[in-house]
């Protein structure tokens, strides 16, 4: 079992959506929010990549929620 504490190799932009996706469908509405939290406590205990990594979720959470009012605006 590999050691969470190494240095993980940059999050990529298919692996935020994924991430998202799966914030979202477990969190709903509030999914960018708990990216946020994740953030913030990675933030605290010094873990400035996943800190990182949780900043971008949330970033590409709300950009996912503005494309689909923006859908609903505009069929």
């Amino acid at each position: 079992m590999a050691n969470v504490w190494q240095r993980l190799s940059p999050t990529s932009l298919p692996d935020y959506d994924a991430m998202a996706r799966a914030v979202e469908a477990k969190h709903g509405l509030y999914a960018a929010e708990i990216a946020d939290f994740f953030a913030a406590v990675h933030q605290e205990n010094g873990d400035h990549d996943r800190s990182g990594a949780w900043a971008d979720v949330a970033e590409r959470v709300r950009e996912r929620a503005e494309q689909r009012l923006s859908e609903q605006r505009n069929p």
